[in-house]
């Protein structure tokens, strides 16, 4: 049995504990690539990373695609990964990609701004999108803008901190004033590659179902 396919009834097993198997969502993955990660995508940590991402992506989404974004001080949108296309898939896409920009310093307003475009602006849709940020500390405090902005639409923000940089800004998420209702969630793991397929899906939809049926409540899906 393939990875992805272990990976996938893992993923259904947490979900069905979570009454989240009837849940359609679109998925989407925003991945540092500041210069602090250069290591986690040369040992193919940030593969794995995509390749957990996507089982989850598989269960919620229609086709199985998982939206990706990565950024520096820029910020690119990549092609979605599928369980076609998924092998190889940041050697090929972000890695041998030249126009890829890559291990600059971080700044994750400008990513969060295309993120909200997308899904509220050029893909209307009041399906819930459940959006996987990985950040490797030094978040910048312009972040606050982009979540309180789209407290009102139907995105939730799961902030996932890896490492042992500096997280202040991403453990004031919870006591964020101004906000519609709370559209975000951060957990920190020092080695994210140590952490079992369980482990890590249980603490990303941690909150997942509870900003549903919020966002349910207040007609933002």
């Amino acid at each position: 049995m393939s990875t992805i396919t272990l990976r996938k009834s893992t993923a259904s097993i947490v979900l069905e504990k979570k009454n989240l198997k009837n849940v359609s969502a679109r998925v989407g993955l925003v991945l540092d690539i500041s210069g602090s990660m250069r290591k986690l995508y040369r040992e193919d940590v940030v593969q794995e990373v995509v390749e957990r991402i996507l089982a989850v992506a598989s269960q919620f989404d229609d086709d199985g695609s998982l939206d990706v974004w990565v950024y520096d001080n820029e910020f690119s949108r990549l092609p979605a990964v599928t369980e076609k296309d998924f092998k190889d898939y940041v050697n090929r896409n972000i890695l041998n990609n030249d126009s890829i920009h890559k291990f600059g310093r971080n700044n994750e307003p400008l990513v969060m701004e295309d993120v909200i475009r997308k899904y509220t602006e050029e893909e209307q849709s009041k399906e819930p999108v459940f959006l996987v940020f990985i950040n490797d500390g030094g978040c910048k405090p312009g972040i606050k803008k982009f979540i309180v902005e789209s407290s009102v639409k139907p995105i939730f923000w799961q902030f996932v901190g890896i490492g042992n940089s500096n997280f202040d800004v991403l453990k004031k998420l919870d006591t964020m004033e101004g906000r519609f209702i709370d559209n975000a969630n951060f957990f920190h793991l020092d080695e994210i590659e140590k952490v079992s397929d369980e482990q890590l899906y249980n603490l990303l939809l941690n909150e997942f179902p509870s900003w549903l049926k919020e966002a349910k409540e207040k007609e933002i899906i």
